[in-house]
C-alpha cells in the first residue's frame, strides 16, 4: 500500500481495541491509500463471509474521531449538509452526541460501500477546511484493553478496528469528481 499509493503508512503500537494507522503525504496519495484500506476492509468482510450462513454482505463501516467544534458544520442548519452527503454519495454518516472519553472529539460514523466511504470522506474534507476547528483540541486516546479507523497536517488516522481520527488541516484543496 505504501510503494502504490506513494503514502507514508504508520501503525501504531499498544494492545488497544484500536490501533491508530496514521497515512501521511500529499492529498492525492492519502486519498489513494485510505481508497487501498477502504477496499482491503471490504476484502476481509467478504473472506469472513466465506464460512458463514449470512445471505447479504454487511456494509463497510469506519469511524472517525473529528474535533467536536467542526461537528456542526459536519451537520448544517436543521442537518442539511449531513444530509447532503447521504444523498450524493449514498454513504450512511451519524455523528455522535456525546464526545469521547477525556477528549473534545466526536464519533463520526460512516457506512456503505467503499466508493460511497471515500466521497463521504472527501466531502467530510471540503467541509472541515471551510470550517477550522475552534479553540484547543483535545485528542481521544483509546484505553489499553486486557482483550483483542483523517487528516492533520496532511494526515489521515485510521484503527484496526475501523476508528479514526479525523482532523483537517493545511491540506491541498480537494476536488471531487464524478
Amino acid at each position: 500500500m505504501r510503494e502504490e499509493s506513494g503514502a507514508r503508512i504508520n501503525i501504531s503500537e499498544g494492545n488497544c481495541p484500536e490501533r491508530i494507522v496514521t497515512i501521511t503525504g500529499p492529498t492525492d496519495a492519502i486519498f489513494k491509500a485510505f481508497a487501498m484500506i477502504a477496499y482491503k476492509f471490504e476484502e476481509d468482510i467478504i473472506n469472513s463471509m466465506s464460512n458463514s450462513t449470512a445471505t447479504s454482505k454487511p456494509p463497510v463501516t469506519l469511524r472517525l474521531v473529528v474535533p467536536a467544534s467542526q461537528c456542526g458544520s459536519l451537520i448544517g442548519k436543521g442537518g442539511s449538509k449531513i444530509k447532503e452527503i447521504r444523498e450524493s454519495t449514498g454513504a450512511q454518516v451519524q455523528v455522535a452526541g456525546d464526545m469521547l472519553p477525556n477528549s473534545t472529539e466526536r464519533a463520526v460514523t460512516i457506512s456503505g460501500t467503499p466508493d460511497a466511504i471515500i466521497q463521504c470522506v472527501k466531502q467530510i474534507c471540503v467541509v472541515m477546511l471551510e470550517s477550522p476547528p475552534k479553540g484547543a483540541t483535545i485528542p481521544y486516546r483509546p484505553k489499553p484493553a486486557s482483550t483483542p479507523v483523517i487528516f492533520a497536517g496532511g494526515q489521515i488516522f485510521m484503527s484496526q478496528n475501523r476508528f479514526s481520527r479525523f482532523t483537517v488541516a493545511n491540506l491541498e484543496p480537494v476536488v471531487i469528481t464524478g
